[in-house]
């Protein structure tokens, strides 16, 4: 199935506006508790403690993204909302981390803003910023953008010209979010509220923000049929994180048109959070990887895949056969076996005895075997012979 095609995409919602439905439920939702809006979700208790009811109350989700970030790392949170899952990052990033949410909705911003002081007296430092801004755009800062709108009013074609203009200035030279300078994206239920025509550019756009080995780690609504045209043409359901659902299989496949890796469900919940037309609604987070993009470079190296199951086949084509040595190239190497990789677990890495500079190796050729043998490991010249005595199991020597 093309994306084109792809039941994530393929709504026609051309008679309402998608994104006044989104912000209006969601402007009534920060002044005033909203029940539907939100999926039963556990959060790590003690790092709620320092954040106030009305933040607790007027935030809304489906999932806990937090949980799969580590001290230190920048994070930008996609619709932070009032603010609930930025504070709780700051705790966990700590003081040499950073947090920057990203949301289009004033009232929420109003509220996320309203006990940032607050918040930072309490956990001992400031790590938190909040940005207005599309999440879909997140190179163009809105809250700029106004400032020189308020002084430069649009009243002539001229005018116009002139406002897109800076608004690509903006997006170039002073980018909400440069490129690369993020090591994990996360959200809360709020990729489904996107557009339509939007949630490819939208997927683009978390990918480039994203640092080489940068992650995604997204919760949001998924269905496991195709909503119908009623479920569809329902503006209140589009704000309240139904219509604009992915299909399961369409969520995942929209990780991977954008050029992720290692995309994998953390989380699926059991039983439906809505039913609809017999359609069932759940929250899901997957976590996806940015930085298999290269060039690939011959260095003899191999990985065995431990198993359980007798091959797998990655997101490039590569297949791995249970208890083989496989050439891989370099760039494949280091994915499959760097220390915060997916794949670590499940394979042996197996190094050359003479190591190749990355500046002297060749371009590694795709099209070949992809058994590698352990001469081409060891060298064609490697003759050692290496011989012990019979040692008692339980000496020294440790051979038992």
């Amino acid at each position: 199935m093309s994306m084109t095609d792809s039941p994530t995409t393929a709504y026609n919602v051309e008679h309402y506006n998608v994104e006044q439905a989104v912000l209006d439920r969601y402007q009534a939702g920060a002044q005033q508790v909203e029940a539907s809006l939100c999926c039963p979700t556990e959060y790590e208790t003690h790092y709620l403690e320092v954040l106030p009811d009305e933040i607790l109350e007027k935030d809304y989700g489906c999932g806990d993204p937090s949980r799969y970030v580590n001290p230190g790392e920048t994070v930008v949170d996609l619709g932070s909302g009032a603010g609930k899952i930025c504070y709780i990052l700051s705790q966990k990033v700590g003081e040499t981390g950073r947090v920057i949410g990203v949301d289009f909705n004033d009232t929420m911003l109003a509220l996320a803003r309203k006990y940032q002081a607050e918040i930072s007296a309490k956990i001992g430092y400031h790590n938190v910023d909040f940005v207005k801004g599309k999440i879909q755009d997140l190179a163009l800062n809105l809250e700029k953008l106004q400032t020189w709108l308020n002084a430069h009013p649009v009243k002539t074609l001229e005018d116009l010209a002139a406002l897109e203009t800076e608004r690509d200035r903006l997006r170039l030279e002073e980018p909400a979010i440069p490129d690369n300078s993020v090591d994990v994206v996360v959200s809360n239920c709020v990729l489904n509220l996107v557009r339509p025509q939007d949630k490819q550019q939208l997927f683009r756009e978390i990918f480039r923000v994203l640092k080489r080995g940068g992650r995604a780690v997204i919760s949001d609504i998924v269905c496991d049929e195709t909503p119908t045209e009623k479920i569809i043409n329902d503006p209140e359901l589009w704000s309240g994180c139904i219509s604009g659902a992915f299909r399961e299989e369409g969520f995942l496949e929209m990780f991977e048109e954008a050029g992720f890796y290692g995309i994998e469900i953390l989380s699926r919940q059991e039983d439906p959070w809505q039913v609809i037309d017999g359609i069932e609604f759940r929250s899901m987070t997957v976590r996806a990887y940015k930085g298999k993009e290269g060039d690939c470079w011959e260095r003899h190296q191999a990985v065995v895949y431990k198993g359980p199951w007798k091959q797998v086949r990655d997101d490039d084509g590569h297949v791995y056969h249970r208890g083989q040595r496989m050439a891989v190239c370099d760039k494949t190497f280091q994915i499959l076996t760097n220390p915060n990789s997916p794949y670590q677990q499940d394979v042996i890495p197996i190094l050359p005895h003479q190591d190749i500079p990355l500046e002297q190796a060749k371009k590694f050729d795709c099209q070949r075997s992809t058994v590698r043998s352990p001469q081409e490991t060891k060298g064609a010249n490697y003759r050692e012979t290496r011989t012990h005595d019979a040692p008692v199991c339980g000496e020294s020597s440790g051979c038992c």
